[in-house]
């Protein structure tokens, strides 16, 4: 797979390979990523509706492949299913999301709902990890480069990172373990 990334990644500029930093705290996440996943996927299928258990199992189907082609630069539909913490599993209702291409990668918003995040999707040893901000609407977070070491989210902003998965032309999502609020761990499903 590797491989197949590497005609990509000549055809990005020099500043591409000067990535954000990610925050110690998000590292440890995404170091975490199996555990959380784990854990949280056991209380979403033991304690989910039938119709969330069938979305999540949508969601999570496919085989990733190369992250990053001209195609995915767009509007496409999200929707945001939470597992474990408050409540076993939710799966919500279609939102709109957007990616545009950048120098590094690609950007993203989640464009609509009451919680929205905004940030940057660049490859990180091999895998493509989304880092940016999650915030509720009406507030103006900073970038999250910006955002201090020793953050901590006071409930309208977080940090967010994510590990992207393209599955195929129509299809990718965005993976988020251990997200600040709510739930144990979060899946951004991504259609068009």
């Amino acid at each position: 797979m590797r491989l197949r990334l590497m005609p990509l990644l000549l055809l990005l500029p020099v500043s591409a390979w000067a990535e954000t930093t990610l925050r110690p705290a998000d590292s440890a996440r995404l170091d975490n990523f199996d555990a959380a996943f784990g854990d949280a996927m056991m209380q979403g299928l033991a304690g989910g509706e039938a119709g969330d258990v069938a979305a999540l199992t949508r969601a999570l189907s496919g085989q990733p492949q190369v992250a990053f082609s001209a195609d995915l630069q767009g509007d496409w539909s999200c929707r945001t299913i939470k597992l474990g913490g408050i409540s076993p599993l939710v799966a919500y209702s279609l939102f709109k999301c957007r990616f545009t291409a950048s120098d590094r990668g690609f950007t993203f918003e989640k464009l609509t709902g009451s919680q929205l995040t905004r940030g940057e999707i660049t490859l990180r040893a091999g895998r493509a990890i989304y880092a940016g901000v999650g915030y509720v609407r009406g507030e103006t977070p900073p970038d999250y480069a910006d955002l201090p070491e020793d953050f901590t989210s006071g409930g309208k902003v977080q940090s967010d990172v994510a590990v992207f998965q393209r599955v195929s032309p129509t299809r990718a999502r965005l993976l988020f373990p251990s997200p600040a609020i709510e739930s144990d761990f979060d899946i951004l499903e991504l259609t068009r």
